[in-house]
């Protein structure tokens, strides 16, 4: 009988058999949320999804949203979806729990959704503006500088 044990699932493997055990579905992610939260869930997918083209799947432990890359990600808790938020900027609300810079030009605001009544303005507000970033920051790096730069460095002199 050969096969093998999965180092993550701990599932035995018969030879030849397919097994993927890190593929996962957004139906798995939120079918053990209470109802309060599965309405959340429900109204943060409907209102992201009408933002425009993007792809939302499953990666994991959370459900992405992203256009080019990801611009937002819901991770299901038991008592809370964890919502996190990638922006240009760090929002001071009493709704953003944390905030972490992820590179140069993008923050994530970590924010907690409780209850469909949360999924709101400025929340929502803060999903467009994050969907809406990735064009911000293609303009701003296309818009030639103000300021003049000469071709070398000018030398410091040094006093005597």
């Amino acid at each position: 009988m050969a096969g093998r044990e999965c180092y993550h699932c701990k599932q035995w493997i018969e030879e030849g058999e397919a097994h993927d055990c890190w593929t996962t579905t957004e139906a798995a992610l939120t079918e053990h949320l209470s109802d309060d939260l599965r309405d959340a869930w429900e109204r943060v997918r409907e209102t992201a999804a009408a933002f425009g083209d993007q792809r939302i799947y499953a990666s994991g432990t959370a459900i992405m949203f992203s256009r080019d890359s990801c611009y937002f990600f819901v991770r299901p808790r038991r008592s809370f979806l964890e919502v996190c938020v990638f922006l240009g900027r760090a929002v001071r609300a009493p709704q953003v729990r944390r905030v972490e810079r992820k590179s140069a030009s993008k923050l994530v605001n970590i924010v907690q959704i409780r209850h469909r009544d949360e999924v709101e303005p400025p929340f929502t507000d803060w999903l467009q503006e994050a969907y809406d970033l990735p064009d911000k920051l293609a303009a701003r790096k296309a818009k030639p500088s103000r300021h003049k730069r000469s071709a070398t460095k000018p030398r410091r002199r040094r006093s005597s």
